[in-house]
């Protein structure tokens, strides 16, 4: 089975092709460019480079969100061209769970978290040791198990739930950089933060959670994929804060 991974729900854009259990190869950029400007040419160097034919394509696994408005819209419509111009299915792979995914293997407790702005993030809390701690044996599946599944919540609520959780948590994404200091300070279970090459949203790990989606036909047509959100854009909720103050002063 041949995936092709797309991954753009953050500053990081990136590209990859998983066959079977290989990374055939993968691209990846974080750097201060838009992801109109990244994403395409990346994606035609791999094909250039390994020469790969578009129609052997299995699916195409797209970060599903959440993240940035913007590279989540630039992804999604990335991901729908080629599904419909190769009639090909899409997995929708959220955001949270690949990031989570990067650390498979990892004991206790996963907690990747994006900047949300506001004193808020995405997050989720997973496990990803491969172990079924109910039944005391190897999961045969490889998807991360969500304790919490993502969602936007502020991040001392979240510091909080997982004190009570009490495990070792393993913290990556690009919120770490924001809240490391409330992490430090406040956080008592034992607690880490993903090293460089596996903190940050990698479409290797989108295409091979997206993998087991399509195993399992858990795939969407290109034409009814729609990105996950999980909450309003700023602009959208200024606008609303706009016109609530509008209808206050209008009652008044």
């Amino acid at each position: 089975m041949k995936i092709l991974g797309i991954e753009s729900s953050s500053l990081a854009a990136s590209v990859a092709v998983v066959t079977d259990d290989i990374v055939t190869a993968e691209f990846t950029m974080n750097f201060k460019k838009t992801h109109s400007q990244t994403l395409l040419p990346m994606l035609e160097q791999l094909e250039r480079m390994i020469e790969l034919d578009k129609t052997t394509l299995d699916a195409i696994a797209v970060a599903a969100g959440p993240g940035s408005f913007t590279g989540l819209r630039i992804g999604a419509a990335t991901a729908k061209g080629l599904g419909l111009a190769l009639k090909k299915p899409l997995a929708a792979v959220p955001t949270l769970d690949a990031l989570a995914y990067n650390l498979w293997g990892c004991g206790g407790v996963v907690c990747p978290i994006l900047d949300a702005r506001r004193d808020q993030v995405y997050t989720g809390i997973y496990r990803v040791d491969g172990w079924d701690h109910e039944k005391n044996r190897a999961r045969a599946e490889r998807f991360p198990i969500p304790i919490l599944g993502q969602t936007a919540m502020g991040i001392g609520e979240l510091l909080k739930m997982l004190d009570e959780i009490g495990e070792s948590v393993t913290f990556l994404g690009d919120g770490v950089p924001a809240f490391c200091e409330r992490i430090e300070s406040s956080l008592r279970v034992p607690y880490a933060f993903a090293p460089a090459p596996n903190n940050r949203q990698r479409a290797s790990s989108v295409a091979a959670l997206g993998m087991e989606y399509a195993k399992r036909g858990m795939t969407v047509s290109a034409a009814d994929f729609r990105p996950e959100y999980l909450r309003k854009s700023q602009a959208e909720r200024e606008r609303e804060e706009k016109e609530a103050e509008k209808a206050g002063e209008t009652g008044a």
